[in-house]
């Protein structure tokens, strides 16, 4: 019978590269594209509507953005996500391309930030939602009137970029859960 060697050889080379930056950057990415394509969304949800109060007299209606504090703070949280995605991106490719260098001081630094924004972004996209809630189903204790019934396109275009800030969110929070367990794993063990 022939014998069978279960001695298996090692690998000879380096050790395999961790998969923690190459996911920084890509959910960087994801932040800034959701981010930016939620601001453009947002900006551009404008509608006109003539209401007929009575008959042979209608009045001009006009829906926007920009006239509800709820819906501007959302479009300077996604602008600030935005751009501060772009600044941490770039930081993290050079990193990423240094040979041999550590990143310790970085990451922590970055989940700092990336915890403040994540905060910044849950309270906007929250009030945000809250608003476009009372948009849609309006509420009958305060007689405040839907006006997704006569604004539609304006609704669809608050609603998308609701969600799409909501995905920001989420990628920050995911941001914060890379960065803490890449610094949890350099912490040396007693």
């Amino acid at each position: 019978m022939a014998s069978i060697d279960s001695t298996k050889e090692k690998p000879s080379g380096p050790p395999p590269k961790s998969i923690g930056p190459v996911a920084d950057v890509g959910l960087r990415f994801l932040l800034f594209a959701t981010a930016l394509v939620a601001v453009i969304v947002m900006v551009t949800s404008k509608q006109s509507k003539l209401i007929t109060l009575a008959p042979g007299f209608s009045i001009p209606f006009v829906a926007k953005f920009s006239q509800s504090p709820a819906f501007i703070y959302l479009v300077a949280a996604l602008s600030v996500a935005c751009l501060y995605s772009i600044i941490t991106g770039v930081v993290s490719v050079l990193v990423l391309m240094k040979p041999g260098g550590s990143a310790t001081k970085l990451q922590f630094h970055f989940v700092i930030l990336d915890a403040l924004l994540l905060g910044i972004m849950a309270s906007a996209t929250g009030a945000a939602g809250g608003v476009g809630y009372i948009g849609y189903k309006g509420n009958t204790h305060t007689q405040w009137r839907k006006v997704c019934d006569h604004f539609g396109s304006f609704c669809s275009h608050f609603a998308v970029s609701i969600f799409l800030s909501l995905i920001s969110s989420i990628t920050l929070l995911l941001l914060v859960w890379l960065s803490v367990y890449a610094l949890s794993k350099k912490i040396s063990k007693p």
